[in-house]
């Protein structure tokens, strides 16, 4: 609370507008605190006062034009309720759900497809008809953030091959960037929707030739089968790696996920692109030694375990990439905290 207050009197000197994302995030105890400090602030802005005294005792000024603003999802996991003594600062705004055809055909248009029109209707209907028909798995996500790492993945393949067709663009795309995080189950409806949507487009398998070899030489050196199935996971975890900065390997004890990103790892190092990886297990330690904490005394910053890693991985050489691998189970707390800091 002392973090926000200094906050508060900033934006009150200031007279900036501060807009506070995920609020309900926030701890209960936290946020009540926080509630007498923002009140505090609107009560001498109310006055128009010039100067007032801070819930902490200090003169602070005050400058008229100051406002905050904050954002939050309701009833998701890791979220608490927000108190009545802050609830009555603020004024609630229900944001709609935005018309995702349109998104999807200006970025369209905006990456030079000429068909955008059509290929924005059938990106839509798909989506909308993977949500309803596809079983309901935690990690399913079809949302606008998937929508534009897709839209961005199609304008990169458009400027690659101007030649190619823009259908066989668009349904490539689609399928390579979904297919990699279905189940089994869903594989076949998911491939028969996209099938029906681009009717006679043949779209061939991308194929990596020198990634494929290396993965071969890497799992006979190793001493493992080439199954299939896994190493296609290998060149899946490959392709995602090219357009996301984020990934999780999901799936249940001893199916390979750890020796897939290992396996990619050397396969990277043997093709002229050297990586590296930093291990740690989340579960293992508090969401504080894992994130690290500020001082409530003497405001100083200690790292945590994942902060230590991150300044490890600036010192790199150049021309290499590191990894930071969080190994264990998912749970609400750490794994929130995380797409903070990815954002």
């Amino acid at each position: 609370y002392r973090g926000l207050g200094r906050i508060y009197k900033g934006l009150a000197q200031s007279g900036c507008w501060g807009c506070f994302d995920e609020f309900n995030r926030i701890e209960l105890p936290v946020l009540s605190v926080a509630a007498q400090q923002i009140g505090c602030v609107f009560a001498a802005r109310k006055e128009r006062k010039k100067t007032f005294v801070f819930t902490d005792g200090e003169t602070v000024e005050l400058n008229p034009e100051v406002g905050m603003f904050i954002t939050m999802n309701p009833g998701y996991a890791g979220r608490v309720e927000l108190p009545e003594n802050l609830k009555v600062h603020f004024r609630y705004v229900a944001m709609m759900v935005p018309d995702r055809q349109i998104i999807i055909r200006v970025k369209l248009a905006g990456c030079g497809f000429l068909q955008n029109i059509v290929l924005a209707k059938k990106f839509f209907v798909l989506y909308r008809l993977c949500e309803e028909q596809l079983s309901k798995q935690v990690h399913y996500d079809f949302g606008l953030r998937n929508i534009l790492s897709v839209l961005r993945t199609a304008g990169g393949v458009k400027r690659q091959y101007p030649e190619h067709s823009e259908m066989m663009i668009m349904m490539r795309v689609l399928r390579d960037m979904n297919l990699s995080k279905l189940v089994d189950e869903d594989e076949g409806l998911f491939m028969s929707l996209i099938n029906d949507l681009f009717p006679g487009v043949q779209v061939e398998k991308a194929e990596y030739p020198e990634v494929e070899a290396a993965i071969s030489q890497q799992l006979s050196s190793a001493g493992l089968i080439a199954y299939p199935p896994w190493v296609l996971k290998i060149v899946q975890l490959y392709e995602t790696c090219k357009v996301r900065h984020g990934i999780m390997v999901l799936g249940p004890t001893f199916t390979g996920k750890t020796r897939c990103i290992q396996t990619l790892l050397k396969v990277l190092g043997t093709i002229g692109e050297p990586h590296r990886e930093m291990r740690m297990n989340p579960k293992a330690i508090t969401d504080y030694q894992m994130f690290g904490r500020l001082d409530v005394a003497t405001n100083d910053w200690t790292d945590g375990i994942f902060s230590a890693l991150w300044r490890k991985t600036l010192k790199m050489k150049k021309g290499e990439c590191i990894w930071i691998v969080l190994d264990g189970p998912v749970d609400a707390v750490w794994i929130e905290n995380l797409n903070s800091v990815l954002d």
